[in-house]
């Protein structure tokens, strides 16, 4: 009976501090407990506070604003419902833009993807010098877009230009690379390449260099080739690098603007206008807010669909080991 009662009271003891634990870990009324969500939501606020201003409010400012006729300077926002958006998309301009969108950014991310591979799979081999060509290769992405659009001016100069030198070497007479519709995408589309190729590289390196040794020895056990084993193995298991590199980049494809504003300023004939620098023009030199927030809004959308579309594909070719 001693026994049955001291394991009774014992039973009644743990219930006890269990009860305790719960409390001190989700309880309001424990002082321990508050004064940790109070500490925890001063430091967070000031946070909280700049992201939902410059987020959420920008956002929600952003689709009112799309609704408005105003010009930016009359203190009247007249409300003209989906009138901007209608407008835009009779806009032969607004669509051109999509078009060179798109274009700039899937050349950048298959080739800037394509290239950083290569590279990451070339150095991740023991070779003389690999941290300094890491490093070489990596220092464009850390430059300013600016910087390095003045840089490829120069470059794709016309007569004077690097590219044209070195094209003259062999007999070729290079094109007018900023000042032909035909070529001005494409000169965009180089010089994003060769900047964002090296921060793929260490992002393939990164994932590389996670990737188990003992899948490479078995495979060598097994005789595989070298094209197998980056086939079967390599690729692969490099699949999650790979998808986030493939949201990332896109992304920031879909919204790039520096790059034209310096090199062409959305020409020639709207060349290399973009919607973000078609979203600059509508706003900041023909002063029509609600156009440009529009455009903004389908850029937005477009962003989030693609997105969404990517995480759902990547179920059936991501693998994680």
């Amino acid at each position: 009976m001693a026994e049955q009662g001291l394991s009774m009271a014992e039973s009644k003891g743990v219930q006890n501090e269990v009860k305790e634990l719960r409390q001190g870990v989700s309880g309001w009324r424990n002082p321990r407990r508050r004064t940790d969500l109070i500490t925890a939501a001063v430091f967070l606020l000031p946070s909280l506070i700049v992201f939902g201003v410059f987020t959420y409010f920008a956002l929600g400012f952003n689709v009112y604003l799309s609704l408005t006729d105003w010009n930016f300077v009359s203190p009247v926002k007249r409300f003209i419902g989906l009138e901007n958006y209608m407008t835009i998309f009779r806009d032969r301009r607004f669509l051109a833009s999509l078009k060179v969108t798109f274009h700039y950014a899937v050349g950048t991310v298959a080739g800037s993807m394509g290239l950083g591979l290569i590279l990451a799979l070339l150095l991740n081999q023991k070779i003389r010098g690999q941290n300094f060509f890491r490093t070489v290769i990596f220092s464009p992405y850390v430059t300013t877009t600016s910087a390095i659009a003045l840089l490829w001016v120069w470059i794709f100069q016309p007569g004077t230009g690097l590219l044209h030198y070195m094209l003259s070497l062999i007999g070729i007479k290079g094109p007018r690379w900023l000042s032909d519709p035909k070529y001005a995408m494409w000169a965009l589309i180089i010089m994003a390449i060769w900047r964002a190729a090296g921060y793929n590289m260490v992002i393939f390196l990164s994932g590389l260099m996670n990737i188990s040794t003992e899948y490479y020895e078995a495979a060598k056990v097994d005789g595989a080739g070298t094209l197998s084993v980056l086939w079967h193995i390599t690729l692969p298991l490099l699949s999650p690098t790979t998808f986030f590199l493939m949201v990332t980049s896109l992304i920031g494809g879909l919204q790039v603007f520096d790059a034209p504003a310096v090199m062409t300023q959305g020409g020639p004939a709207y060349a290399t206008t973009v919607m973000n620098y078609e979203i600059y023009q509508r706003a900041f030199v023909y002063m029509h807010a609600g156009d440009a927030s529009a455009v903004a809004m389908v850029l937005f959308v477009i962003v989030a669909i693609l997105t969404v579309l990517q995480l759902t594909a990547s179920r059936r070719w991501v693998f994680y080991q």
